[in-house]
């Protein structure tokens, strides 16, 4: 059965609400979308919901800091459970454990703020063309689809939650055509109106900040995902909120990669509004093993 727009998004939102177990104890179903292991994001977007729940709602998230200890199993539910760590005056701080067959498969501290004045100064937006200009992430893959396996192949070109828009990416990424600069900026927003819920908007935005990061890293060195031998895992990842947001307007990731080195790439990135506010920082270091493959 082909899913609406308003469904496919219905079901995201639905999968990060999470069923709650007891007070501090939540689970989460996962969706399988053609790698076999659990989405990094959907474990960053579930586990923040699994905190938000425990923290009162004039309390909104400023920080996350989160690691990925063993891959998710797509067909087993993943149990979060809340440590409350702290509720002080101005600061509450929570940490979640992410569960699977009685092994932590992820941890993440996260850290909760009364909204409250301050200086303020940003970095400037870079110059980019309007999303309406660019092809959605779909239409680039349609030229480039019988390079999928064909698992994976009907997924990547089904209707996702968010709309993606990539800036300066070509239709050969898929494959990889020679070193490029390590940089990349993607428009992002979901498919459909949300609710005004400024923590949905936060943990939706965790979900899609794990898109296209880590591969940035692979950019210089003329390989992608797909290479023969690749195997590229997040490690870690970290956010900083610094304003409220809307996910279902236009907001557009930039990122790039500073450094490789040790079988491991570090990425990092800043989200704009449309209107060129600052509202989110980003940052991520993942595995980039290139295996030897067998000759013959």
């Amino acid at each position: 059965m082909v899913l609406s727009s308003r469904e496919v998004l219905e079901q995201l939102v639905s999968q990060l609400a999470l069923e709650r177990v007891e007070e501090s104890l939540f689970r989460g179903q996962s969706q399988d979308l053609g790698w076999g292991t659990v989405f990094g994001g959907q474990v960053l977007g579930q586990a923040l919901s699994a905190a938000v729940q425990t923290v009162p709602r004039e309390r909104h998230v400023h920080s996350l800091h989160a690691y990925f200890l063993r891959p998710g199993d797509v067909s087993r539910p993943i149990v979060y459970d809340v440590d409350r760590i702290r509720d002080g005056g101005s600061f509450t701080t929570r940490r979640v454990r992410a569960i699977q067959h009685g092994q932590p498969i992820f941890n993440m501290s996260a850290s909760f703020q009364v909204l409250e004045d301050g200086f303020d100064h940003q970095d400037a937006m870079p110059d980019v063309p309007a999303p309406e200009t660019l092809p959605t992430e779909q239409e680039r893959l349609a030229k480039r689809a019988h390079l999928l396996p064909a698992g994976m192949r009907e997924r990547a070109l089904a209707v996702r939650p968010f709309e993606l828009r990539a800036v300066d990416r070509d239709d050969e990424d898929l494959l990889g055509h020679g070193p490029k600069a390590p940089h990349r900026a993607v428009w992002l927003r979901t498919i459909e109106k949300l609710p005004d819920d400024p923590a949905l908007h936060c943990y939706l935005l965790a979900y899609a900040s794990d898109y296209s990061f880590v591969t940035t890293a692979l950019l210089p060195h003329g390989v992608t995902w797909m290479t023969p031998g690749m195997q590229v895992a997040s490690l870690d990842h970290a956010m900083w909120f610094h304003e409220p947001f809307r996910v279902d307007e236009w907001l557009l990731h930039v990122i790039d990669s500073p450094a490789a080195r040790g079988g491991r790439g570090l990425v990092r990135g800043r989200v704009f509004t449309r209107a060129g506010r600052l509202v989110a920082s980003t940052a991520q270091e993942g595995l980039i093993r290139q295996k030897p493959t067998k000759q013959g």
